[in-house]
């Protein structure tokens, strides 16, 4: 029940055992539970760094369990202070990617220069995505925003991606949450878990990337233009940030076959914050849609749905309560 807190099963059994009595040795207490001796003493370790446990005052040498109207409070505080921290690195990881990135959208078509290639046209990106996918030989990074893929990009991986999986390479990509609404692309994704690759969702997605064994990167050059076609690098800096980028996208992603959990009453899903950040920064309905990889209908839906929520008559209002509320 609490492991989306971060303690495990064991944790969480030695925690309740000891608010339900704190009396006794770790031998007396994993008999109660069921635990071997070790399995209780690295839970009581591990209660100990998340402040749930804290040393008697009664019982010197003994330890207290913290009521968890305080300590489950504590530990959300603390995941919420982490998810800050992490939201900042993704940006400064963005920011640094994109600068990089800049600096080579002037190269020559099809050509190399310093480690880095402009690919432009689908035929050139697509030869050169075979040749390294061909030439894989461990593992394969892909954050792949935008939601719904098309029929043409899928079929175009489908074969790339059989062979590289019955090789052993081992594959993790990232999709837009949106990618779940779309009968093909979820699919698609669905039999990649099937091979073996390791398939996460997220709200909010960085640019389109793919890193080749963590020593070559592919990005869009212009992700708001396609025409100006994609960059292909080796340049070590370069890609050692853009694996940082994928890591921390990774990490802040849930598994294919998780639901994102819906909080309780009327606080909003991740996907929903997501959106209210995005209008309330000045954004579109358009524009946001494009981020978050839905259609401006859904974006619609989902505003009119929030201020229902929040009992708003105006997005003006709406926005005045999310914010009072503590959503933005």
């Amino acid at each position: 029940m609490l492991q989306a807190l971060g303690l495990g099963a064991d944790v969480e059994a030695v925690y309740r055992g000891m608010l339900a009595d704190p009396s006794g040795g770790v031998a007396e207490l994993g008999a109660r539970l069921g635990l071997t001796e070790e399995q209780v003493r690295a839970g009581l370790d591990r209660l100990v760094d998340l402040d749930l446990l804290r040393p008697s005052r009664d019982c010197p040498g003994a330890l207290r369990a913290v009521r968890p109207e305080l300590g489950l409070e504590l530990l959300l505080r603390r995941q919420e202070e982490e998810l800050v921290r992490r939201q900042q690195e993704l940006a400064r990881s963005k920011a640094a990617a994109a600068q990089v990135v800049s600096e080579f959208a002037e190269l020559r078509p099809n050509t190399e220069v310093d480690g880095a290639e402009r690919l432009v046209g689908m035929d050139a990106i697509q030869s050169r995505l075979e040749e390294l996918a061909h030439g894989l030989v461990g593992e394969c990074l892909a954050i792949l925003p935008g939601g719904a893929l098309s029929e043409a990009s899928l079929e175009a991986s489908r074969p790339l991606d059989r062979r590289a999986l019955a090789r052993g390479i081992e594959m993790r990509s990232v999709y837009q949450d949106s990618a779940r609404n779309d009968p093909a692309t979820l699919a698609y994704a669905r039999w990649l878990t099937g091979q073996g690759a390791q398939v996460r969702t997220s709200p909010l997605l960085p640019p389109r990337l793919l890193v080749f064994d963590r020593t070559v990167a592919v990005v869009p050059i212009d992700p708001a233009n396609s025409r100006l076609g994609a960059l292909c690098t080796r340049a070590p800096g370069i890609v050692a940030s853009l694996i940082t980028l994928f890591e921390q996208t990774w990490n802040a992603a849930v598994p294919l076959g998780a639901d994102r959990p819906r909080p309780g009453g009327t606080q909003p899903t991740t996907a929903e914050l997501e959106l209210l950040r995005l209008l309330a920064s000045g954004m579109t309905d358009e524009a946001a849609g494009k981020r978050l990889g839905v259609s401006l209908r859904t974006v619609r839906r989902q505003m009119a749905a929030l201020m229902e929520r929040l009992n708003a008559t105006s997005r003006f209002e709406a926005g005045l309560k999310a914010a009072q509320q503590g959503w933005l």
